[in-house]
C-alpha cells in the first residue's frame, strides 16, 4: 500500500521543482505505519466497502489517516492512544472546541427525555433557532437544511429565480460546495489557466459555461468582468474570507466594490460565510466589513456541532420559497432538515455565543494571533520559511483562522489565490503532501495546512504547536 502510493506521488510530480521532498514523504510514511498501526488496520478494512475508505476527501489523509476514538476540547485520541492537538476542529465548525459540555450535556437530557431523533414533524426548535440568526445577521428569512453545498446551492437558484438571468459569478479558488455552480475554479493550474478550468465530471458543459469565474481581491478585474457580463449575470458569489482559496481576507476596496456593482447591474450579491459566519462574532462577517448581501450562507458553527447550514436574506428573494408564490423555488427541503437534535444543539451553541460574546472572542482573537506566531517562529528557528495567511489590515477584527504557505522569497505577497497556490510563489508539495503528515507525526493535526484556534485551545498548546513546527523545519531541513 505504501509503495503504491509512493509511486503516485513521484511520477505525478517529477517535472516540479519541489519534487525533491518525495524521499521525505516516504521516510514519513514508513514512519506512520509503524507507529499507528491500529489505525492502518482499520483503514484497510475500511477500503473494503468505503472508496478511498471514507466518506469526505480531505479527512483522508495519506497513505492512510489516524482513526479517531475520543474528541475534547482542543485535543483528540486516535486508535493508537496517540493524543493529538487538532487545530482543524471539525473543519473549522468546533468554535467552542470537540464535544463541548454546553451543547452535549443539553443532547443528553432530551435524548433521555424521549426527543431528539427525527420525528417527521414540525417543533418550536427551529422556529428559536431562525429567530436567533435573523436578530444576530439583520435577515428578513430564513430557511434551514443540512449542509453548506445545498444551501449554496439553493442560494444560487434563488438568485436565478428572482433575476431572470443564468451566469453565476466567483472567485477562482472559492469553494461552495459540491454542487453544479461550484465546481469550477476551485483548482490552479500552472499550465498557464490558473484557475478557469472545471473540476469534475459528469456535469453539462452549458451548465459549467454559465459560471465566470473572476480573481478574488482584484477590483480592477471584478470591474471588468461586470463590464461585460454584468446585465446576464444571477449573482455574484464570494466569500468575505476566502477559505480553502488561502484563508485569506477580502479587503474591503473589494468588497465595497461587488455590492456596488451587484447594485448597478442588477446581480445579487451572495456571501459564503459558511467558514466566517459566528466566526469573528456573534453574526456575520459581512456586517463588520459594512457590506449588505443579498443572501448570506451559514454553516459549521450555527449547527454547534450537528449537521445544519442556512441561507437567508431579503424577504422578496426568500419568499420564492413560499407557497403565496406558488414554491417557485423548488426546496422543499430533506428528511433531515431541522433535525430535532441539530435543532437543539444549534440553538444551544448560537445562545451561547450571543451571550458570552465579550468573552469568547477577543479569546479566540488572541489564540488566533499566537497560533500563527508559533507557525512561522517555529519554522523560522528550524531554518524554513513559512508565513500564515487568515488575518490582515482590512479585517475589522482578530482572526482564529490560519493557512500555512511555504513562500520562496520573503517578499512574496500571499493576498490571492493565484499567488498561494502558484507554485512558482510557493512550494506546494511541502504544503499539500509534507506538513500535514509531518505534523501528525508531531501529534498536531491540521487538514491542508489549514485550521482554527478553538476557545479551550490554551497558551500551552501554542508552545506545543511550536515546537512542532520546529521539529518539522529541522526534519524538511535534512532532505533540502
Amino acid at each position: 500500500m505504501l509503495l503504491e502510493w509512493f509511486d503516485r506521488i513521484a511520477g505525478s510530480r517529477r517535472s516540479m521543482k519541489t519534487w525533491d521532498h518525495i524521499p521525505l514523504v516516504g521516510e514519513m510514511a514508513a514512519e506512520h505505519a509503524r507507529r499507528s498501526p491500529r489505525s492502518a488496520t482499520v483503514d484497510r478494512t475500511a477500503k473494503r466497502h468505503l472508496v478511498d475508505g471514507g466518506s469526505h476527501t480531505l479527512r483522508l489523509l495519506q497513505p492512510f489517516p489516524p482513526r479517531i476514538a475520543t474528541a475534547k476540547g482542543g485535543w483528540l485520541t486516535d486508535e493508537d492512544g496517540h493524543r493529538i492537538l487538532d487545530f482543524w476542529q471539525g473543519h473549522m465548525a468546533n468554535i467552542l472546541g470537540h464535544n463541548p459540555d454546553i451543547v452535549t450535556t443539553e443532547l443528553a437530557s432530551v435524548f433521555a427525555e424521549g426527543f431528539g431523533l427525527q420525528s417527521g414533524l414540525a417543533d418550536r426548535l427551529q422556529a428559536e433557532v431562525a429567530e436567533i440568526i435573523c436578530r444576530q445577521t439583520g435577515v428578513d428569512r430564513v430557511r434551514l437544511t443540512t449542509s453548506g453545498t445545498l444551501a449554496n446551492m439553493y442560494a444560487v437558484m434563488l438568485a436565478r429565480a428572482f433575476t431572470g438571468r443564468s451566469l453565476v459569478m466567483k472567485v477562482g479558488g472559492g469553494w461552495h460546495g459540491a454542487q453544479p455552480w461550484s465546481l469550477k475554479g476551485i483548482r490552479f493550474r500552472d499550465d498557464g489557466s490558473g484557475f478557469g478550468g472545471v473540476d469534475t465530471d459528469g456535469l453539462a458543459p452549458a451548465m459549467t459555461d454559465e459560471v465566470i469565474v473572476t480573481r478574488f481581491n482584484d477590483p480592477l478585474r471584478l470591474a471588468d468582468d461586470f463590464d461585460r457580463l454584468g446585465d446576464r449575470v444571477a449573482c455574484f458569489v464570494v466569500e468575505p474570507l476566502i477559505g480553502a482559496g488561502g484563508t485569506i481576507p477580502a479587503t474591503r476596496e473589494y468588497l465595497e466594490l461587488a455590492r456596488e456593482l451587484c447594485h448597478r447591474y442588477g446581480a445579487l450579491l451572495i456571501f459564503d460565510e459558511v467558514i466566517s459566519g459566528f466566526r469573528f462574532h456573534a453574526g456575520t462577517l459581512g456586517a463588520l466589513y459594512g457590506v449588505r448581501p443579498d443572501l448570506t450562507v451559514l454553516g459549521k458553527i450555527v449547527g454547534g456541532g450537528m449537521p445544519v447550514a442556512a441561507f437567508a436574506g431579503r424577504a422578496d428573494i426568500m419568499d420564492q420559497l413560499g407557497r403565496e408564490q406558488g414554491c417557485r423555488v423548488n426546496v422543499s427541503g430533506g428528511t433531515y432538515s431541522a433535525h430535532p437534535a441539530s435543532m437543539l444543539a444549534a440553538k444551544t451553541q448560537l445562545a451561547h455565543l450571543v451571550d458570552d460574546e465579550q468573552e469568547i472572542y477577543p479569546r479566540l482573537a488572541d489564540l488566533g494571533a499566537a497560533m500563527r506566531k508559533a507557525v512561522e517562529s517555529g519554522f523560522a528557528e528550524g531554518g524554513v520559511l513559512a508565513r500564515c495567511t487568515g488575518d490582515s489590515d482590512d479585517l475589522p477584527t482578530g482572526s482564529s483562522l490560519f493557512m500555512v504557505h511555504f513562500p520562496h522569497d520573503e517578499a512574496s505577497v500571499l493576498n490571492t489565490p493565484e499567488a498561494v497556490f502558484d507554485p512558482e510563489v510557493c512550494d506546494q508539495i511541502l504544503r499539500e503532501k509534507v506538513l500535514g503528515l509531518a505534523l501528525l507525526l508531531e501529534d498536531v493535526n491540521v487538514v491542508l495546512a489549514h485550521g482554527a484556534a478553538a476557545r479551550e485551545h490554551t497558551e500551552d498548546d501554542m508552545t506545543f504547536l511550536e515546537e512542532a513546527c520546529r521539529r518539522v523545519a529541522r526534519r524538511v531541513a535534512r532532505f533540502r
